[in-house]
């Protein structure tokens, strides 16, 4: 067998190399028909078939909702039909009570939500850093915490009346608990080497919470801000039955007393699109501030 040198000097001198022998002339069946390995990740669907999946169990809801009254088989006395809760929508908009209530509502929820949050996540981060802060603060924010929030509202009354401090920190202690609970496990779970590594390039203090603990703990304040915003919802509700002639909660109990079905289901409409305006928020906030998750979730 001739040198591998003499062939490489001969291919690039442009001559004629030896002719190789059988064996490395020659090659073997399974590398011959090799071919592409095949895709084993996840090929993301079109914004159509998407926007379809997810329109699909909401439309089939609805059709049924209006067959249903429609065709009698569920009576008036039981669910109002889809025409009445749009009749009781133009009504309200026509009177002018229809934007008043809601912003009404929205004011409560969002001072409320805005209080709860902050709280619970100084509280949050304060336990989870130190473990003085931890000593201090996670026994009472543990024991708080198993208190169903509806149970402080006859406190809160004599505390705060019935007025617009009551409702709102009504709310913020509904969304507080939740936020103190994921932030304080979040920034627990951030990883020690990263934080070893910020510390050893000067990062310290409120630097290196900004720009290494809080963004480590990231997913967990997201989950933690969903939670906070369903609940809110849910502790407006309660606020607005107590002391308002205003808001969502208002229009429940006028509903409730006159037995007015399509306002009732007119407020878990404004309810459920409360709700999904909020999730396409937090999506949007996930998108925008942890775009690395979108191909390393598991589906």
């Amino acid at each position: 067998m001739p040198p591998l040198d003499s062939v490489l000097e001969n291919a690039l001198a442009g001559t004629s190399a030896p002719a190789l022998p059988a064996g490395l002339r020659s090659v073997p069946p399974e590398v011959a028909e090799l071919r592409s390995p095949r895709f084993l990740g996840v090929r993301p669907r079109s914004r159509r078939v998407s926007l379809l999946v997810r329109v699909t169990i909401p439309l089939a809801l609805f059709v049924g909702w209006w067959w249903g009254t429609a065709s009698g088989r569920i009576p008036e006395s039981v669910l109002a039909s889809p025409g009445q809760v749009v009749g009781a929508l133009v009504e309200l908009q026509q009177s002018g009570e229809l934007r008043e209530f809601v912003l009404a509502s929205l004011y409560r929820a969002g001072l409320g939500l805005a209080l709860g949050v902050s709280v619970g996540l100084a509280l949050g981060v304060t336990a989870g850093l130190t473990a003085l802060g931890e000593e201090l603060v996670d026994p009472t924010m543990q024991m708080l915490r198993a208190v169903p929030f509806l149970a402080l509202v006859p406190l809160l009354i004599s505390w705060f009346g019935i007025d617009e401090r009551f409702k709102i920190v009504l709310i913020a202690a509904a969304s507080a608990f939740p936020m103190y609970a994921y932030s304080y496990l979040g920034v627990r779970g951030v990883d020690r080497k990263l934080l070893e590594a910020a510390r050893g390039f000067g990062l310290r203090g409120w630097r290196l919470l900004a720009t290494v603990i809080l963004p480590g703990a990231l997913a967990n304040l997201l989950m933690a801000l969903r939670i906070c915003m369903a609940i809110s919802v849910v502790g407006l509700i309660a606020a607005e039955q107590v002391g308002t002639t205003k808001g969502i909660g208002y229009l429940v109990m006028l509903a409730k007393q006159y037995y007015r079905q399509d306002y009732m289901v007119l407020c878990i409409v404004f309810y459920a699109t409360l709700g999904l305006v909020l999730d396409l928020f937090i999506r949007v906030l996930e998108r925008t501030l942890m775009p690395w998750r979108r191909g390393s979730v598991m589906r």
